[in-house]
């Protein structure tokens, strides 16, 4: 694949590739970082891509193996020197509450909030394939070869993650 192949891949599949990272990473300084190094990645492995075999379902492999070893670093140095985590003003940007009327849109933002604070208290071998098949809109199969598990792990895991997240938020909505 050629410089003006993966020029085009980012024009196709760039918005679904940063909502992806912004999942991951959760905020926008770190989604940012984290979209950045996934095309400069691309770009070094471009000749391992192929424009007929997904490329979507490869540059968010890419975005996973990277955000995996982004908390595998701070969690080894974390247990070396420890470090207060800063709490960012959640990013509200990418909200839009279009023609509702102003209850409807709290109401709306409260949900998704329980919805996305659920989402972020699974661990990742359940968040991911998450966030892959409902953020991204990936296939069972192209999580499968994006993340290089069987599809019926991924469909265990998606299963996992919905159950969870049902019982979370049924706890939540009792409070």
């Amino acid at each position: 694949m050629d410089i003006e192949e993966l020029s085009d891949l980012v024009q196709r599949h760039g918005k679904a590739i940063y909502g992806f990272c912004y999942r991951l990473a959760g905020n926008r300084a770190d989604t940012d970082d984290l979209y950045q190094e996934t095309f400069l990645k691309a770009m070094e492995v471009r000749h391992r891509m192929d424009a007929s075999q997904n490329p979507k379902a490869f540059l968010i492999g890419i975005a996973v193996q990277l955000h995996r070893n982004k908390r595998r670093k701070f969690a080894w140095r974390q247990r070396i020197a420890p470090t207060a985590e800063l709490n960012d003003a959640a990013d509200m940007a990418w909200r839009t509450t279009g023609e509702a009327t102003p209850e409807e849109a709290v109401l709306s933002d409260e949900l998704r909030d329980m919805i996305q604070a659920a989402a972020d208290k699974l661990n990742d071998k359940l968040k991911i394939p998450l966030y892959m098949h409902y953020t991204a809109e990936m296939s069972v199969e192209e999580i499968s070869a994006a993340l290089g598990i069987p599809s019926g792990t991924v469909k265990s895991r998606l299963y996992l993650a919905r159950k969870a997240m049902r019982k979370r938020l049924e706890v939540a909505s009792r409070e």
